[in-house]
C-alpha cells in the first residue's frame, strides 16, 4: 500500500443528527477555504464526480501536490428524524426510562469515572426537562390560586383547573418549540435511542451499517490510494462496526488502497458502557488489533460533549493483549486556537464539538482538510507518532460481554 495520495475516497459519517447532509458540504466549502487561506494551500469544492446526491469532489494542492478526492456522507438522518418524532408526553417518559437504565445498570457511576464534561452534558436535558416542567407546573398553580382567591365554587374550581392545566401545556410547548435554543429535547433524544435498546442496536441502524458497509466493500476495489472512514460522534461508533464487518467478512482486499478510520469527538462509552452492547464491545476489540487499517481517533478536553482522550478499547474493558488501535490524539484547542477563538466560542458547547471539522487559526499537525484532501495517507501522517500522554488508558466498564454480529 502506498503512503502517497492521488487519489482519494471519504466516507463522512455523522453523528445524532437530523439535519439533512447538505449542511456537512457547506460546512467543509467554508471551513476549507478559511483553513486554506490560513496554510497557505489550495482547495475547492465542485459536484461529486461519481453523481451521489450525498457528497462532494474536493481538488487540492498541498505541500505541491495535487489529489482529487471525493467525500460521501453516509446518512442516517432519517432513523434520527424517526427517532425525534415524540410528543411532550412521550419525552417525559423516555426520560424516565433512559434515567433508569444508566442508572439502574451502573452505568452512570462508571462513566462519571472518566471525564466530567460529557456526563454533566448527559444530564443536562433531564435537569432541562424538570426545570421547564416545574415552571409549568407553578404557572399553572399560580393561576389556580390567584382566580380561586377572588371567586370560588365547585365548577369554578374544575374550570379554573382545567384553565390553568392548558396554560402548563402552552408553557411546554413554548419550551419544546425553541429547542433550537436549549436542546433539551433533542439531546433527551439522542441518549433514549442508545438507552432504549440498552446498547444494541435497533434494527433499522443495523440494516443501514450493512448499507455503508457495502458502501465501502465496492470503493476498496477501485483504484484509489486511500479509503478514508470518518466517524464523528455518535458516527464513530457505527464506524467501528461497519470496519469491523468489514475486516471479519474477509473484504479488505490486501492489494486494495490503505483503509483509514478517524474518529472525531467520540462519545463510544455511552453506548459500550451499557449491557447490551455486546456486538460494539466486540467489533471494538476486533478493530484494536488489526493490520488491515489505521485507527487514529482525535478529541480535545475543551469539548464537553466527547469523551476526550479515553481510548475507546481499553475504556470499554475489551483491550486484547495485542492492541494498537487507536490512536489517541489531543486537537488541544488550547495551543491550536487563539485566546480571541477560544472566547468567542467558550458557552458554544456544539460549535466546539463541531471543531474538528473546521479550521484551526493556529494549526497543529491536526488538521482535517490535509487528512482528508492532502497527498499522504492517515498512517503515514502520524507513523510514529506517540499517543496523547494525558489519555484515559484503563478499564472502567462494568459491562464487557462481547459478541459478533
Amino acid at each position: 500500500m502506498t503512503a502517497h495520495v492521488r487519489r482519494r475516497r471519504v466516507f463522512y459519517i455523522p453523528g445524532y443528527d437530523p439535519l439533512p447532509p447538505r449542511r456537512y458540504r457547506e460546512l467543509y466549502r467554508k471551513e476549507s477555504a478559511a483553513q486554506a487561506a490560513i496554510s497557505g494551500y489550495d482547495i475547492a469544492l465542485k459536484p461529486k464526480t461519481a453523481g451521489d446526491p450525498y457528497g462532494w469532489h474536493v481538488t487540492a494542492r498541498i505541500d505541491g501536490v495535487a489529489t482529487e478526492t471525493d467525500i460521501e456522507v453516509l446518512v442516517w438522518s432519517d432513523i434520527v428524524q424517526t427517532s425525534m418524532a415524540s410528543g411532550i408526553a412521550a419525552t417525559y417518559l423516555q426520560l424516565i426510562r433512559t434515567a433508569w437504565t444508566y442508572i439502574a445498570t451502573g452505568t452512570l457511576w462508571r462513566l462519571m469515572r472518566l471525564r466530567k464534561g460529557p456526563v454533566i452534558a448527559a444530564l443536562y436535558p433531564v435537569a432541562m426537562l424538570l426545570g421547564q416542567l416545574a415552571l409549568a407546573l407553578l404557572a399553572a398553580l399560580m393561576i389556580y390560586r390567584l382566580v380561586t382567591l377572588v371567586a370560588d365554587g365547585p365548577v369554578l374550581r374544575v374550570g379554573v383547573a382545567m384553565a390553568a392545566a392548558l396554560a402548563a401545556w402552552q408553557i411546554l410547548k413554548w419550551f419544546k418549540a425553541r429547542d433550537g435554543r436549549f436542546y433539551a429535547y433533542y439531546l433527551m433524544h439522542d441518549y433514549a435511542f442508545s438507552a432504549r435498546w440498552r446498547g444494541a442496536n435497533p434494527p433499522e441502524l443495523e440494516q443501514r451499517i450493512a448499507e455503508f458497509g457495502e458502501r465501502i466493500a465496492e470503493t476498496l476495489r477501485s483504484d484509489a490510494d486511500e479509503v478514508l472512514v470518518v466517524g464523528h460522534s455518535s458516527g464513530a461508533h457505527l464506524g467501528v462496526s461497519v470496519l469491523a464487518g468489514l475486516i471479519r467478512a474477509g473484504r479488505v482486499p490486501p492489494d486494495g488502497p490503505a483503509l483509514s478510520f478517524l474518529t472525531l469527538g467520540q462519545v463510544v462509552p455511552m453506548v459500550s458502557f451499557l449491557p447490551e452492547a455486546d456486538r460494539l464491545r466486540a467489533d471494538l476489540r476486533c478493530l484494536a488489533a488489526r493490520d488491515e487499517l489505521t485507527w487514529v481517533d482525535v478529541s480535545a478536553p475543551g469539548d464537553s460533549c466527547a469523551f476526550a482522550l479515553c481510548d475507546p478499547v481499553t475504556v470499554s474493558g475489551v483491550a486484547p493483549q495485542d492492541k494498537k488501535w487507536p490512536l489517541v490524539l489531543s486537537a488541544a484547542f488550547t495551543r491550536t486556537l487563539s485566546p480571541e477563538r477560544r472566547k468567542g466560542l467558550r458557552w458554544r458547547f456544539f460549535r466546539l464539538h463541531f471543531q474538528y471539522l473546521c479550521a484551526f487559526d493556529r494549526p497543529g499537525d491536526y488538521d482535517y482538510f490535509r487528512i482528508t484532501a492532502g497527498p499522504v495517507t492517515l498512517g503515514a501522517r502520524y507513523a510514529g507518532r506517540a499517543p496523547s500522554r494525558s489519555r484515559i488508558e484503563r478499564a472502567v466498564s462494568r459491562h464487557t460481554s462481547m459478541r459478533s454480529a
